[in-house]
């Protein structure tokens, strides 16, 4: 493929299959161009760096992300649907968190993302500095979950795929259960959690669901208690 044939969308896309794939540490021009059929300098010529296709690929991810509108169903039902949709991307594009300090500058789909969690919590009744925080709060945890559950995924994907890997993970278990037997209350949740042998897919999406749960019930309370400060009202303090 030459360098006219060739568009910046198309390097993108082919940039996330791989991505997807092999992750960050996988991605190279020169796989890039392979894949692509074209040089690795016709595909430095349209993206300039590595580092800004990466912000280009995951600009694309994060455009992708689902929002409903916070004045037809209320604030917190467009944050549970801007948790939940940012919460798949990360798991699903395990090298999206990884490569969020990487994008330095907003692009336009980062920006959306952001500018409608300003518009969800807006709605809520959050102002000033603690609308930003309300709006870093959410973003925090959502990625927090998603980062430890698409690293935990891929390590699962590497098992299948290395013996190697078996041996170190099933000897790193073998040391984790020595550690644990020396912490009571951490051996008697680890047994539980075994006993329920629950599908993981299903913990974690139980987990996304609990955590958001309580962030947004956190939320609502501070807007309670923001709120009768400004009436005058006293605020029954939790025992």
């Amino acid at each position: 493929m030459t360098r006219r044939t060739m568009s910046r969308a198309q390097i993108v896309s082919a940039a996330i299959e791989l991505l997807d794939e092999e992750g960050l540490d996988g991605l190279s021009m020169r796989r890039l161009g392979q894949r692509l059929g074209s040089a690795a300098t016709s595909v430095y010529w349209h993206v300039q760096s590595k580092e800004n296709l990466i912000a280009l690929a995951s600009d694309r991810i994060w455009g992708e992300i689902s929002v409903l509108d916070p004045g037809e169903v209320g604030w917190r039902r467009a944050a549970v649907e801007l948790a939940r949709s940012t919460y798949g991307l990360g798991v699903t594009h395990h090298w999206l968190i990884p490569a969020i300090p990487s994008c330095l500058a907003y692009g336009a789909g980062m920006a959306r993302c952001q500018d409608h969690s300003y518009a969800i919590f807006e709605a809520a009744g959050f102002t000033g500095v603690d609308l930003d925080w309300a709006v870093n709060t959410l973003f925090t945890f959502v990625i927090g979950a998603a980062y430890q559950d698409s690293s935990q995924a891929m390590l699962l994907k590497s098992q299948k795929d290395s013996e190697k890997v078996q041996l170190q993970l099933q000897e790193a278990v073998v040391n984790a259960n020595q550690i644990v037997a020396q912490f009571p209350r951490l051996q008697a949740r680890v047994a539980e959690q075994a006993q329920l042998n629950a599908d993981p897919r299903t913990a974690r999406t139980d987990a996304l669901e609990f955590g958001l749960g309580v962030v947004l019930d956190g939320m609502s309370v501070r807007l309670d208690r923001s709120l009768a400060r400004l009436s005058g009202s006293d605020v029954a303090q939790p025992s």
